[in-house]
């Protein structure tokens, strides 16, 4: 029989990923390519999502430290929960600074084609990989 920690720890896992999923993956493409977005429209509207996304992780993420370290999980929940983490904090403290300067320079006038970053590529390689990971949790702690 499932725990209570570890029934709200995969609850929790299930809920960030589902919104992970939903916004990176579906939300973010889509909205460039809705008649009338143009792309200070979107930069401005997939600033305030993914504001509000990354406060919502943060939040979840506490969410899942605590439920599992209130347990005694196996590594493999540790290891997860570590990567998912990890991954959040990467994406807030090295990536989102950058994407942040990029769309204040495309917002105030700068042609997005003249310079390009990467930093968009390694926000979305960071979202396979913590799509990965709280897979990997959430399966983990059921099974556990």
């Amino acid at each position: 029989m499932i725990t209570l920690s570890a029934g709200i720890a995969s609850a929790v896992t299930f809920v960030w990923l589902g919104m992970v999923l939903a916004i990176s993956f579906l939300e973010a493409p889509l909205k460039f390519g809705a008649p009338g977005v143009t792309i200070p429209i979107g930069l401005g509207i997939g600033r305030r999502v993914f504001r509000a996304l990354n406060l919502s992780e943060a939040v979840l993420a506490l969410a899942v430290i605590i439920t599992v370290a209130a347990s005694a999980p196996p590594v493999a929940v540790i290891v997860s929960t570590a990567v998912a983490a990890a991954v959040l904090a990467a994406q807030l403290a090295v990536v989102r600074p950058g994407l942040n300067r990029r769309s204040d320079a495309v917002l105030a006038g700068e042609d997005p084609a003249l310079h390009r970053s990467r930093a968009h590529l390694y926000y979305v390689g960071l979202e396979v990989v913590k799509v990965a990971a709280l897979i990997a949790l959430g399966c983990t702690v059921l099974s556990g």
